[in-house]
């Protein structure tokens, strides 16, 4: 007869096989979150360094007897990192999880351990039959077999359970005499942390990849460099900004604590079909032209727009951001004005119809007569070389960072191609998709690769719509798209933004910063520009898409018509406090006025409540219902500091909110530190 030792040697090197060879557990582990399987495969969970995970299985087994799980991480050559112990969700539930910690940058994976848990077993069937006389011997002599297991596989444990063992040997003492020493709160607290495992098999492997910190957490500024230091004189006259000019602009973009620049495609502009003011078809001499009409004379996506300056001029401009510790963002936009070198050279990466004429972007009722969309399926590895050219060329002057027009318009295994090869080149390099699209295709670019995209944020307004959707991008799809929440854009005007109210810009602008880890702003929001095109559309009126913006951010400031100082203090609360620089420790909180909603987010010892007054024009009160065991709190009562106002207040479980959104901005939320 085979002993119970000889077993767990057997079923330890089985454990320590290929998981491969696990596909299905010998205590089944289904249903494992988070997994990312697309395209045939697991691709990799994202996260950054240092980052929390729950990982989530249901595990379950025939018969009656107890089981256990593990969750094991190995780095990219296999060495085990960690083994963390899973709990049940609820007695009967077989829904197991745990948190792991990822340590590092780099590749990792881990797996699902499941094993039989002969103690918990013993310890349940015992409480039941000894008492009631039922096996009580037989009891005693399992429960013998299991101490002395355990010790020879820990020697460590004997002196704990030396006295036990001896004491479930004695048949002189009565099987409820014996048990309760192998019972006690000691030994069933060694156990638990430290059970006998038996039957151990593991899960498939799952690949986890921990970008660099911007890849998660960033506070992104957008501006035209050609509207930044742009001048215009007495007879209306407007001179371009340069990246000279641009350049002396970037102080104030870093004294508001943005540590991203978004700059719309930098190249030379097409002349062919170029529009005019507000998108109109009869240009004058003057007019621009929409930076994404990418192409002309001087050259294509590999080139500078001469009325922005040199080469030389970007690299200094890229070196004056990053002396702010500001990374550049590049929009890459894989189209072409009629006028790209593109076109003349190879006329197969473009549609060509019937009547012989090149097809150009629609999305009806709009058309886009100055740029031509990219046919992928003529020449597909050609085209894929230029666009890792290009982008390798814009690397080596130090940008790392790409803004994806309209990713959503081309193939999702393009992206994927071309992620792959960037991140095997260099993972620093991070993508964010502007992909305002159908969730299913927002997702499945993420699985793609790219690091971040564009959300439907800018759209949510009341409770139940951000509660709902910042509950989806924190839960779950964290796994694989990470959200960027952008409160207007050159192309969006929201509806609530329109009426130019400041409390409206104030409060949407607390929701970005503290629900998502990464959020965006484009240039003239701090001055509450508002003006819409049209009745009932979201485009702005004089979008600076088709011409050149002149502001005066100096005047603003003087008259404190600016939000800048605002916005400033609210990237600098999330600069000094971790728990807003992740995105799955997002809980939201009751309260019983429709118009405030609440949430918190911790991370180790600091914990922040954020409430918002989602009505921009009248102040609202309620309860805040905090959920204690979410929070991590056990004291009834608990001190709070406004990190906006800086005012203190002792909150309880159920705690009185007032936000006034007349008096001054600051006051249509409270962003609180928990004194812990």
């Amino acid at each position: 007869m085979t002993s119970l030792l000889q077993i767990l040697a057997i079923l330890k090197d089985q454990a320590d096989s290929s998981a491969d060879d696990f596909m299905i557990n010998r205590i089944p582990v289904t249903d494992i979150q988070p997994s990312v399987f697309f395209g045939g495969e697991f691709v990799p969970v994202k996260a950054i360094a240092g980052e929390e995970i729950e990982v989530s299985a249901t595990i379950f087994r025939e018969g009656h007897d107890a089981l256990g799980a593990d969750v094991l991480l190995f780095d990219k050559d296999g060495i085990e990192l960690s083994r963390t112990r899973m709990r049940e969700h609820g007695h009967g539930s077989d829904r197991f999880s745990t948190w792991i910690r990822i340590p590092a940058r780099g590749d990792f994976t881990y797996v699902i351990e499941s094993f039989d848990d002969p103690f918990a077993t013993w310890l349940h069937d015992s409480q039941i039959k000894i008492p009631a006389d039922i096996d009580a011997e037989l009891c005693c002599a399992i429960g013998l077999e299991i101490f002395e297991a355990k010790v020879a596989q820990d020697p460590a444990a004997k002196k704990l359970l030396s006295p036990a063992i001896k004491a479930l040997g004695d048949r002189k003492l009565a099987p409820a005499n014996r048990f309760s020493q192998g019972s006690t709160v000691e030994i069933t607290e060694y156990f638990a942390a430290n059970p006998l495992r038996r039957l151990q098999s593991r899960s498939h492997a799952i690949p986890v990849r921990a970008d660099r910190d911007k890849a998660l957490v960033g506070a992104w500024y957008e501006f035209f460099p050609r509207s930044e230091g742009a001048t215009v004189d007495a007879k209306g006259v407007i001179t371009s900004g340069t990246f000279k000019t641009a350049a002396l602009r970037i102080p104030a973009v870093a004294a508001m604590g943005f540590d991203v620049l978004y700059l719309p495609p930098i190249h030379p502009i097409g002349k062919t079909f170029r529009k005019g003011k507000n998108n109109t078809l009869n240009p004058i001499e003057s007019d621009p032209g929409v930076p994404w009409a990418i192409g002309g004379a001087a050259g294509g996506h590999d080139a500078i727009n001469p009325e922005l300056g040199t080469m030389a001029d970007f690299e200094d401009f890229i070196a004056v951001a990053r002396s702010h510790k500001i990374d550049i963002a590049m929009d890459l936009a894989l189209q072409a004005s009629p006028d790209h070198p593109w076109v003349a050279s190879n006329p197969e990466w473009f549609t060509t119809r019937p009547d012989g004429s090149i097809a150009y972007a629609e999305n009806p009722p709009k058309k886009y007569q100055d740029i031509y969309p990219i046919n992928f399926d003529n020449d597909y590895q050609g085209i894929l070389n230029e666009v890792l050219r290009v982008i390798r060329l814009w690397v080596s002057k130090g940008v790392l960072i790409f803004r994806v027009d309209n990713p959503h318009t081309k193939p999702v295994g393009f992206w994927q191609d071309v992620m792959s090869t960037m991140n095997a080149e260099n993972p620093d390099v991070i993508f964010l998709a502007e992909a305002f699209t159908r969730p299913s295709m927002m997702h499945a670019l993420g699985k793609a690769g790219f690091h971040q995209s564009y959300t439907y944020f800018t759209w949510r307004t009341n409770k139940a719509e951000l509660t709902e959707y910042a509950t989806e991008v924190s839960r779950h799809t964290s796994a694989f798209f990470r959200p960027n929440f952008w409160v207007n854009t050159p192309d969006i005007l929201p509806f609530h933004l329109q009426s130019g109210n400041p409390a409206i810009f104030a409060l949407r602008a607390v929701l970005a910063s503290t629900l998502s880890p990464s959020w965006g702003m484009y240039a003239g929001y701090e001055l509450f520009e508002h003006r819409r095109f049209k009745e009932g559309g979201e485009e702005y009126l004089d979008s600076e898409k088709y011409e050149i913006k002149v502001r005066d951010w100096a005047a603003a400031e003087k008259m404190q018509l600016t939000l800048a100082p605002f916005i400033a203090k609210l990237n600098e609360i999330r600069k000094g406090h971790s728990a807003l620089a992740r995105l799955r420790n997002l809980v939201f909180h009751q309260s019983d006025n429709d118009s405030i909603i609440a949430y918190s987010k911790r991370e180790g010892n600091d914990l922040i409540l954020v409430t918002v007054n989602l009505d921009s024009i009248n102040a609202q009160e309620t309860t805040v219902h905090w959920d204690m065991s979410a929070l991590g709190l056990k004291d009834s009562r608990f001190k709070v500091r406004d990190l906006i106002d800086g005012a203190q207040y002792e909150w309880d479980p159920h705690s009185f909110v007032r936000l006034d959104p007349n008096r001054p901005v600051g006051k249509v939320a409270h962003i609180m530190v928990v004194d812990l």
